[in-house]
């Protein structure tokens, strides 16, 4: 019996039985779509991650100030303290102390109010220098950004987040009109485009002015010139370690600290995160693989109880193929392609409800989910040869039959 025939055989075996096939191939295809399912759903949060952290800005520091304590001894919260100036921002701009850097956005914010006529919005309200728009990576949809000038003169000018132009003015051009913000009209010359969220804010709800009309116009007489943040942009993703001593440096020598451990800022790098996100994301794939990797195996033994049904149920047929001539490999073989279909079939359709639940399910979930051809081809194989694996027993079995017993079998 050459292989042609024997592939016809298998198939006319598992189509004769069609309701017990059909239930082994479903608890195969049910592993084979988690499998598909899971490693998406894990490459999908890490590109997910991947991208907020993106949108920060590549190549990124962010420098915070430290927590301050009250009279009282209450501890505020990291980022309390008002112990970055524009000075420091400054400083961290210099080429010869930090050869590594390439730009600086120092930024000052608060929540306000942005009026325009009877529609009003609350923002975040951030306030920098022209530095900001290639340091944090951002894009205008319309309009032009804050300059020099515009700081230098303390400009009631702002460039709105593509959100928050939507909130304030609809369908309109925001540009050339204007918006009040604690009872002063500031003329709108820009819109961003859009970037998305990260992991704390919605990067396209917000103002931007210039930072010294944050401090003369905006900002409480009580820390006016302090900073809420600095960005700090590499050279490279290669220079981020280089830029990071770099600015920790300058600032411990500005504000006279010797002891790192003694620092009043903090400075956080995007690879930092980035590495952690990586490392949770592989952990939660492994773990939902694992299990996954549970529903194929109970997939497997299926495939091995019904093929030793079928090898008792077709005892006398055994029989009479090696009576008539049929050799031990011979009826290995077929055993063996009846459980290579049923894997194969159950890995193709798995494969293609994983791919179809990949498309639907990030309609109802905020996660997405993306699908690995690696990981595809894989559970495909991998059901292949959980049908080989599992199909090798009963087919020895089968095998071994002496054909005199079989024929004499009830």
């Amino acid at each position: 019996m050459n292989w042609l025939e024997t592939l016809r055989t298998g198939l006319q075996a598992v189509r004769a039985h069609r309701l017990r096939s059909s239930l082994t191939v479903l608890g195969i295809l049910i592993g084979i779509a988690t499998v598909v399912l899971s490693v998406g759903l894990g490459e999908g949060s890490s590109a997910s991650v991947k991208q907020q952290i993106a949108a920060l800005g590549s190549n990124l520091l962010i420098v915070t100030p430290g927590s301050s304590t009250s009279t009282g001894g209450i501890r505020g919260g990291q980022g309390s303290a008002t112990t970055l100036t524009a000075q420091d921002s400054e400083a961290l701009a210099s080429h010869l102390a930090a050869p590594d850097i390439k730009g600086v956005a120092p930024t000052k914010q608060s929540s306000q109010e942005l009026v325009n006529g009877s529609t009003n919005w609350t923002t975040s309200v951030v306030g920098t220098t022209r530095d900001w728009l290639t340091v944090r990576s951002r894009k205008l949809s319309s309009g032009r950004f804050i300059t020099d000038a515009d700081n230098a003169s303390a400009a009631a000018v702002v460039v709105l987040g593509s959100t928050t132009a939507q909130e304030l003015f609809g369908a309109l051009d925001p540009v050339g009109q204007s918006v009040t913000i604690n009872s002063i009209p500031f003329s709108v010359i820009g819109v961003l485009a859009s970037a998305g969220s990260d992991s704390s804010s919605n990067l396209d709800d917000q103002g931007v002015i210039p930072l010294s009309t944050m401090q003369s116009r905006l900002a409480s007489s009580e820390g006016r010139n302090t900073l809420s943040q600095v960005y700090v942009a590499a050279r490279s993703s290669a220079d981020i370690s280089a830029a990071y001593q770099e600015a920790q440096a300058i600032l411990m020598a500005r504000h006279n600290i010797t002891a790192t451990a003694s620092a009043d800022f903090t400075i956080t790098t995007q690879q930092s995160l980035l590495t952690t996100v990586n490392s949770v994301s592989k952990t939660l794939t492994v773990l939902l693989g694992g299990i996954a990797a549970l529903s194929l195996l109970v997939g497997g033994i299926g495939v091995m109880n019904i093929m030793l049904v079928s090898v008792t149920e077709r005892t006398r047929e055994i029989g009479l193929r090696k009576a008539l001539g049929a050799t031990p490999r011979v009826i290995r073989r077929q055993f063996l392609v009846e459980a290579s279909v049923l894997g194969l079939v159950g890995g193709v359709v798995g494969a293609a409800l994983g791919i179809l639940g990949a498309v639907v399910l990030p309609h109802f979930i905020s996660n997405q989910i993306v699908v690995s051809p690696t990981a595809v081809v894989g559970a495909v194989a991998v059901a292949c040869a959980i049908g080989v694996i599992f199909g090798v027993y009963p087919a020895t079995r089968a095998a071994r039959l002496a054909p005199i017993d079989a024929l004499r079998s009830e």
